[in-house]
């Protein structure tokens, strides 16, 4: 049996899959569609067209586990049949106490049963309430100091686990797992039962204290400022003073977290994810308090240690800052969810070419090259003073710009960690310059002379003098950074494909499109440069 790992090159951290690197570009579906084997057809079917070579699937507590202790596998099976058939790889979501901080997909053994399966209590005395701050959403979910939920949560996980074992263990169809689906509480920064109450009043475990003491210097500036200022020992508040109910929180969410994957992962050691609802700069409740943001991140490494990858979902217009948010810790950037629109593509190219992220998925991709509707542009954070932000995202283009990155995956992944690999996006556009040694790269993603406001450029250097393009909309300049050598020109400039390990040329550029190097398309080109004085 092989199983899919994660390993570490030059300092980044790769999928490995049949020992081969694997490059994850992916969508995920909407939460509904992995429950009908003949509603994903139709997904595959959109995946084929997008040049993706994943999906990220659901697979829900209360569809394995109907009658507690009773298993039913069918779907989960037929799934990655499905997938063989056209020849994709799967992430499995598993969605049992937590989705989107509710427990929408606990069995209704788990929902029916409040005694045993006790609810968070977000109000003294009520397993419901009211969300006032989140449009007066109706709210519930389990518990994440229930004992019994955490048990049964992680016994049901590890079965899912033992199954995809001995059903996909030696053709790897799915690669990754993620435990639960933005966990955490609303409405509260902390669960205030008598129960919780009891437990926050109490001493915190003293290895906890002395990690957070030693490790503040990542942390956010309030949860440095509170760590540092707090006591060496003594009750939640005391040592952790105005962040203690988050940091409380996420203690016991990711120690239960923790838990499921340890069962898991008993069985069969996949790589793990834990997803994230941003935090926003709101205050916790508002989003999922002691939910995998990157400001608990620290308490994440230290109480679940079984998880691999601490993973944002990215519907935001500042893209990019939380993309650099999520890559301390040498944690790995993996986007399990982000938007369809405009920038999709573009925004898949960056995160490869310069966070050398593992994988990324739009979510809902069933749906890109739709219009968005005013509500999903609300919902999903669109900044409507830019009008890219509201286009959808144009398929063919999403399709070509995939399928080159996985044609090109092998040449990609080996650079992984190194700078050889560097993008530029207009969404930096002063950060517009790419190094390689004797080279440097500049791109301007505007000009007058460009029609369109999306523009990226992905540079894979194979060579001192040599390069692989991506480029769309921008300018590119190629020049020298040799003192004996000032000057620089265009060698050769071939547009083409990379296919099965082999460069196939199209046309050889020269003339006007070597004076002007501009790409009003995604382009894929070879350069070699030299220099001269």
């Amino acid at each position: 049996m092989r199983i899919p790992y994660l390993k570490e090159a030059n300092g980044k951290k790769v999928l490995s899959v049949h020992d081969k690197p694997f490059l994850v570009l992916a969508g995920e579906v909407h939460n509904s569609d992995s429950s009908s084997i003949e509603y994903m057809e139709s997904a595959w079917e959109k995946a084929i067209s997008l040049g993706m070579n994943s999906l990220l699937l659901p697979v829900t507590w209360e569809n394995i586990e109907p009658e507690e202790g009773n298993f039913d596998f069918d779907l989960v099976d037929q799934l990655i049949e499905q997938a063989r058939k056209y020849n994709k790889k799967i992430v499995f979501l598993w969605f049992g106490a937590w989705k989107n901080a509710q427990c929408y997909y606990a069995p209704a053994w788990v929902k029916k049963d409040v005694t045993r399966f006790k609810r968070a209590e977000v109000k003294k005395g009520h397993n419901f309430t009211n969300l006032e701050d989140f449009y007066g959403m109706p709210y519930t979910t389990l518990s994440y100091l229930c004992e019994e939920t955490k048990k049964s949560d992680a016994r049901a996980y590890k079965e899912l686990m033992k199954h995809i074992k001995d059903f996909d263990g030696e053709e790897n169809t799915v690669i990754m797992v993620q435990v639960e689906n933005e966990p955490g509480l609303q409405g509260a920064a902390r669960e205030n039962s008598d129960h919780a109450d009891e437990i926050f009043k109490s001493e915190v475990p003293q290895e906890f204290v002395a990690f957070m003491k030693s490790n503040s210097d990542s942390m956010a500036e309030d949860v440095k400022k509170a760590v540092n200022s707090g006591a060496n020992e003594g009750n939640w508040t005391e040592v952790f003073g105005e962040v203690a109910e988050e940091v409380f929180s996420a203690y016991h969410v990711a120690t239960y977290i923790n838990s499921v994957a340890s069962e898991g992962k008993k069985e069969y050691a996949l790589p793990l994810i834990a997803n994230c609802w941003l935090d926003k700069g709101q205050k916790p409740g508002l989003y999922p308090s002691g939910g995998p943001v990157s400001r608990m991140m620290e308490v994440w490494k230290f109480c679940a240690p079984e998880i691999d990858v601490i993973a944002p979902d990215i519907y935001v217009p500042n893209f990019m800052d939380v993309c650099d948010d999520y890559i301390k810790l040498n944690n790995p950037l993996f986007i399990p969810e982000t938007v369809t629109h405009a920038y999709a593509g573009p925004r898949q190219l960056y995160v490869v070419g310069h966070y050398h992220a593992l994988g990324y998925a739009p979510f809902g991709f069933e749906g890109m090259g739709e219009e968005f509707s005013a509500i999903d542009s609300y919902l999903f954070g669109v900044e409507t003073a830019d009008p890219l932000f509201e286009v959808p995202q144009d398929i063919q283009e999403y399709h070509w710009i995939t399928k080159t990155l996985d044609d090109l995956s092998p040449l990609l992944l080996t650079k992984y960690g190194t700078t050889d690999l560097q993008a530029v996006s207009c969404e930096r556009k002063d950060d517009d310059i790419m190094l390689f040694g004797e080279y440097g790269i500049k791109v301007m993603t505007e000009s007058q002379m460009i029609s369109r406001r999306d523009g990226v450029c992905l540079a894979l250097k194979i060579a001192e003098d040599e390069f692989y393009l991506i480029a769309n909309g921008c300018i590119i300049h190629p020049f020298s950074l040799s003192k004996e050598k000032p000057y620089s020109g265009i060698l050769s400039l071939e547009e083409g494909s990379y296919e099965d390990g082999v460069w196939k040329a199209y046309r050889r550029l020269n003339g006007d499109e070597v004076a002007i190097m501009r790409y009003e398309k995604p382009t894929l080109l070879r350069m070699k440069l030299y220099s001269y004085n």
